[in-house]
């Protein structure tokens, strides 16, 4: 699923409510999102998508886990990448992809407006590059020139390049514990467990 408005006010309010209900418990998130454009290209989110998802993680106190399953192209490989080190996952089949941010097609724009949006993707892509090297351990430079093309990286490229530290197999710790429904939704506050004699 590309990272639109409506997917990340999801994620984030979801973050918050994690921290706000119990800030000690991990939260996974688990990733299979071509990032703020769709599988053919065409851009349909904002840049900023996925460093509002960002600045939550890192906003909130609990421990991230992240998981990707199936593709992690461009923002959402950067999602992928912030996960708590040593509890960043890909299956065995995922695929991770870097890119630079993308722009949708300008149309009439008078050219004071293009300098502006360039100025924008510019600092946009530098705030994916300074996240990338905090998260990798690469320095800005590399990070800058791997993606002036599309870095496709396979579950162990993506573990070599510091994107994930593990593939998910039956013994990692990427999935929580699965809770009965009755549990699931006293958790949840959705109901109230009756007292002990009622």
């Amino acid at each position: 699923m590309p990272l639109v408005p409506a997917v990340t006010e999801l994620i984030v309010s979801e973050l918050l409510y994690m921290q706000y209900t119990d800030a000690t418990r991990p939260c996974y998130i688990y990733i299979n999102s071509t990032g703020c454009q769709r599988a053919d290209g065409e851009v349909v989110g904002f840049e900023t998508e996925a460093t509002s998802i960002y600045d939550t993680m890192k906003y909130i106190g609990n421990e991230i886990y992240t998981v990707g399953t199936g593709v992690a192209i461009g923002q959402a490989c950067m999602i992928l990448s912030a996960g708590n080190k040593g509890k960043r996952f890909m299956t065995a089949h995922a695929t991770a992809m870097l890119h630079q941010p993308r722009i949708p097609s300008t149309g009439q724009r008078q050219a004071i407006e293009l300098h502006l949006k360039w100025k924008e993707v510019l600092e946009q892509k530098k705030a994916m590059v300074d996240i990338l090297s905090l998260t990798t351990g690469h320095s800005k430079e590399k990070i800058d020139n791997d993606i002036q093309r599309p870095l496709y990286l396979t579950a162990k490229d993506a573990i070599a390049y510091g994107i994930v530290d593990k593939v998910v197999d039956k013994n990692s710790r990427a999935i929580d514990s699965v809770l009965s429904g009755d549990a699931w939704d006293d958790a949840a506050g959705l109901v109230s467990s009756p007292s002990p004699g009622q």
